[in-house]
């Protein structure tokens, strides 16, 4: 196995497996193929023996090109605490440090806890969005700072 940046047509692989990997929760409203397409350089695949076994998929922020974004990971249910999540996140750190930023952020639902417990052990602080995305759509935040290699 080994990773790689995204080209535009791993789009469906991701979304093919999506809702499974998230428990049939409906996700792929939240990754549209832009994404594959824009991003190319700061999103990542995994695969073993043509087997989708995890994805990244993040930017540089155009607002604050000193920061970085992951918009969404997905790690194969049968291949969780492998280490896969973490590799993608270091391989994610270590390029857009090279681009010049310092800060990485996300953000997860609140139901998702085995992503916060994850930031948690990466060294994201974490905070609560309140009505972040709308009146009642409260989002748990994560915020690291990236400019040490680990």
């Amino acid at each position: 196995m080994e990773i790689r940046n995204v080209i535009a047509t791993d789009y469906y692989k991701v979304i093919d497996v999506l809702n499974d990997w998230w428990g049939g929760r409906q996700m792929t409203p939240l990754l549209p193929r832009l994404f594959f397409e824009h991003f190319q350089t700061t999103s990542y695949i995994v695969e073993d023996k043509g087997s989708l076994a995890a994805f990244l998929v993040g930017f540089v922020s155009q607002t604050h090109p000193n920061e970085a974004y992951i918009h969404f990971v997905g790690v194969n249910p049968e291949r969780r605490k492998s280490g896969l999540a973490k590799k993608l996140y270091e391989t994610f750190f270590a390029t857009v440090r090279n681009m010049g930023c310092h800060t990485v952020r996300c953000i997860t639902s609140p139901v998702n806890e085995g992503s916060v417990a994850f930031h948690k052990r990466m060294g994201f602080s974490v905070s609560v969005g309140t009505d972040y995305a709308g009146p009642g759509q409260d989002y748990i935040l994560f915020c690291r700072d990236i400019t040490s290699e680990d």
